[in-house]
């Protein structure tokens, strides 16, 4: 690691004291005042979090913390709070040189948020995603079968194999990014992504620096050969965008380690918890097996089921209504998304994956309003193909080992998946 990623000796040590004094802080909010929805920002939280939702649901459709932040469980009440225009997505003050990631579209409000939509938008469009199909056909073919022949010598971990390297395989596609570099970007990958949930430790900081570092430096490399060879890609829409003065450099760079980020992290978790959801029921597995088409139908049952985001955060720009609950200007909101997907007032027999719930696309798994997740389309088909390229190679999948789950707050998913035929 060079030495500008180091963490200084005085940094280092501040740092631990502000981890320590946030644990503690959590632990005793969570613990000591049985506070469900600190606990979910606890290890043992994070494995009961269906558990935690339902305690929090139990006491209204929204809780306030002891920490002085509101739960939000309700579906009614989480998707108007998603599309009023009178609630930000900034959530508190944070000092920008402490803040850890610029998440670019998901942390701006109009009119830049808009602005920067725009020119993002278009690379997701139906069109562009039927033009996408083949080659993602062709990525998820190659793949499953590459699994196939592994499955045929014993057990595999199916993140390592197959859910992990698809999304990277179509997202560096998509953003142009050299198959020479696709190698180390699993790596920044996932340091970027856990920071999601904030600095873990010394070691995750030096990682998330490294990774930053790194990541801006591919994207310099790339824009330089972008500005003299354009392409079709994202990366040239926005140098083009760039060039236009309709975006700044640090803003370019911003929403491309974003869609790096957004095009890793959901695909690889929806991929991973649906196969662990149709595995836990074998007659399922064997329905889409015998019938592929319902793959889309398990994509959307999965994300309301089990999504790879659990929650976000907003806070309301003044005094307002929703729903019937009233709401502070100012007032920190967790919009506990997993929490409003399960809502038994909106989906009969929540806590059931069902492939025939008549009204499994209502979730909000990817938002809703202008902050709605503008990759959906492409997150959709990949999952769609991959599940029913993965029953049709592998119809008597069964677990091999017990999976471990990843440690996230906001993104859930499993670390290893083992599998065997």
């Amino acid at each position: 690691m060079s030495n500008s990623t180091e963490v200084p000796l005085r940094n280092r040590a501040a740092l631990v004291g502000r981890l320590a004094l946030a644990r503690g802080y959590t632990a005793w909010h969570a613990w000591g005042r049985r506070d469900p929805l600190m606990a979910l920002f606890t290890p043992a939280g994070r494995r009961q979090r269906y558990r935690l939702y339902e305690r929090l649901r139990a006491e209204g459709p929204v809780v306030r913390s002891s920490a002085g932040m509101a739960s939000v469980v309700s579906h009614p009440l989480a998707d108007g709070l998603l599309r009023s225009r009178d609630v930000s997505v900034r959530v508190g003050q944070q000092n920008p040189a402490e803040q850890i990631l610029d998440l670019s579209l998901l942390e701006l409000d109009p009119p830049d948020h808009t602005r920067l939509r725009a020119l993002v938008a278009p690379a997701f469009t139906a069109r562009r995603m039927r033009e996408q199909e083949d080659r993602i056909s062709a990525a998820v073919d190659a793949l499953a079968d590459d699994l196939a022949g592994q499955l045929a010598q014993g057990p595999v971990d199916l993140m390592a194999a197959f859910a992990k390297p698809l999304p990277v395989i179509m997202i560096t596609a998509l953003l142009g990014i050299p198959d020479a570099e696709v190698d180390s970007l699993n790596r920044y990958g996932d340091a970027i992504g856990r920071a999601l949930d904030g600095v873990a430790s010394l070691r995750h900081q030096r990682e998330i620096t490294e990774a930053k570092v790194e990541l801006a430096a591919l994207f310099e490399r790339l824009i330089a050969l972008r500005r003299r060879e354009p392409g079709t890609d994202v990366i040239s829409q926005l140098v083009q965008a760039e060039d236009g003065d309709q975006l700044t450099h640090a803003e370019l760079i911003a929403l491309a380690q974003l869609l790096l980020l957004a095009g890793f992290e959901t695909t690889v978790n929806l991929l991973g918890n649906g196969v662990s959801a149709l595995m836990d029921r074998p007659d399922l597995w064997k329905r889409l097996a015998d019938d592929p088409d319902l793959a889309e139908r398990a994509v959307d049952e999965t994300l309301r089921f089990d999504p790879p985001v659990q929650l976000t955060g907003r806070t309301p720009t003044r005094d307002l209504t929703v729903d019937g609950v009233d709401f502070a200007q100012g007032q920190g909101l967790v919009i506990l998304l997993a929490a409003a997907n399960r809502d038994p007032e909106v989906f009969e027999r929540p806590g059931e994956f069902d492939l025939d719930r008549p009204n499994l696309r209502d979730h909000l798994a990817f938002s809703t309003g202008i902050h709605h997740c503008v990759g959906r389309p492409l997150a959709e088909m990949e999952g769609r193909l991959a599940l029913a390229a993965l029953a049709r190679r592998a119809p008597n999948l069964r677990r091999a080992a017990a999976e471990t789950l990843g440690d996230g707050v906001v993104i859930n998913g499993r670390a290893t998946l083992p599998v065997r035929a």
